[in-house]
């Protein structure tokens, strides 16, 4: 974009979620750190990291809704990627070191016919190269000096693994949904070798975080030409937006204030949906008040937003 770019916007304190699509090359901090010097706020977060190679959405908190994050980061995902079959690397994606090879290439029949065993419950390795910490080291920074680190096989769910295309011999092009810490990469790599071969990596796109999609995604350039239009307000969506599949109680003028104090409310009559300890959002006027629990018959505040 020609012309200077804005350094810190003069405005009052937007509290909501920006989805932010990501263009490769960029680590999700330096996405982060980009928003933050554009808006001109300091409370900002992301809702799950994205390796630097990956493209898609990557949602952005703002101020009060930094507070909803792990709520984000727990949620269910969506991705499409490519493997190149035959070859294996170190990080099990395209920017690693060729590790193995294999004359192997598996046809649209013998891929599919192996799907199933990748959907569900199952326990997978993470790569050697993620976040994963070991003795307190994360083990990437392990990896990088060639201790390649022991990790522990970890239970993940799938919701579906679906082949979409097979453009050639060496690539087939997948869509897949899953839970919280399942590893598109090692994914991959566990299916090149459930094939009879070796494999990595190529493309990686995410679709969705929950509730967030493409529908309102804009790119960080999108982004700052909308500040320089005086034009943000449209693009930030509300702190509700990160809990639209938790369930919410509305409260009375009272009862929300008392939330606010950090107190809590005594429960009248159970809400649809609200079960003991689990974590429910309570909101007056349609607007969020508190991330609240039920606990021994009281609504109990968890996180209070200050709007």
């Amino acid at each position: 974009m020609n012309g200077s770019r804005p350094d810190v916007v003069a405005r009052p304190t937007p509290h909501g979620w920006l989805v932010i699509d990501k263009e490769g090359g960029m680590t999700s901090a330096a996405v982060v750190a980009r928003v933050r010097r554009l808006i001109g706020v300091k409370k900002v977060g992301h809702g799950g990291t994205l390796d630097p190679m990956a493209e898609g959405i990557l949602p952005i908190a703002i101020g009060e809704a930094t507070k909803t994050v792990s709520y984000v980061m727990d949620a269910d995902k969506a991705y499409r990627f490519t493997v190149r079959w035959g070859e294996g690397r170190d990080t099990d994606d395209a920017e690693g070191r060729v590790t193995a090879t294999s004359p192997v290439r598996p046809d649209r029949a013998e891929i599919e016919a192996a799907l199933p065993a990748f959907q569900g419950e199952i326990m997978q390795v993470p790569p050697h190269f993620s976040a994963i910490k070991v003795d307190g080291r994360r083990a990437y920074d392990l990896a990088r000096r060639d201790e390649m680190p022991t990790l522990a096989a970890r239970p993940i769910r799938v919701e579906r693994l679906s082949l979409v295309d097979a453009p050639d011999p060496d690539h087939g092009c997948f869509e897949v949904e899953c839970g919280k810490g399942t590893y598109v990469r090692a994914l991959a790599r566990d299916l090149a070798v459930a094939l009879g071969t070796v494999g990595h990596v190529t493309a990686l796109r995410r679709l969705r975080v929950g509730a967030f999609d493409s529908a309102t995604a804009l790119t960080l350039n999108a982004l700052e030409s909308r500040i320089v239009e005086g034009d943000l307000d449209r693009s930030v969506l509300s702190v509700a937006a990160a809990l639209s599949r938790m369930p919410a109680v509305e409260l009375d003028a009272g009862q929300a204030q008392r939330l606010k104090n950090g107190q809590m409310v005594p429960l009248i009559r159970r809400p649809a949906g609200v079960r003991d300890e689990e974590p429910f959002c309570t909101q007056f006027a349609g607007r969020p008040v508190a991330l609240a629990r039920l606990a021994g018959g009281e609504i109990r505040p968890i996180r209070v937003f200050n709007f």
